[in-house]
């Protein structure tokens, strides 16, 4: 039985793949923790009860529009779905509107001459109120109505 040894000294010509097989295996271990974590599906919101059955939910529209209106001079006065508001019961009146809803979605609009502080007072309004999305009103929305 005779054996044969490689030539005097030269170098192989294949590929060690032992590092790649290593690698290929810390990545699929990676790829097996990440996948799970991800979010599926679409969330969905459910109808919450009345906190107080017996007492009749106010008859409001779907759509509320908070108006800001300018007064050069004066302080600017607020109205809700056509309904005058002193600025002082903005908060609890929005919050008796949101009560009950499952949909919190609130409009803005002021008129055009307002300052934008007195529009993000009342979006800080509507977040204390637990409005969930509040949009604002432009006249080019409003001439699609």
């Amino acid at each position: 039985m005779a054996m044969t040894t490689g030539g005097g000294g030269s170098n192989m010509a294949d590929i060690n793949v032992t590092p790649m097989i290593d690698i290929l295996l810390v990545l699929l271990i990676i790829f097996m923790v990440i996948v799970p974590v991800t979010p599926k599906g679409l969330d969905a919101l459910v109808p919450q009860p009345p906190k107080d059955p017996q007492k009749e939910p106010p008859k409001t529209d779907r759509t509320i529009v908070v108006q800001v209106f300018y007064h050069p001079g004066a302080v600017p006065t607020y109205k809700i779905n056509e309904t005058d508001v002193d600025r002082r019961d903005l908060l609890p009146r929005l919050t008796e509107i949101y009560a009950n809803r499952a949909e919190r979605v609130m409009f803005v609009r002021g008129d055009d001459d307002l300052n934008f502080a007195y529009i993000a007072d009342v979006i800080d309004v509507g977040r204390a109120a637990n409005v969930d999305h509040i949009g604002l009103m432009t006249p080019k929305i409003q001439a699609g109505q």
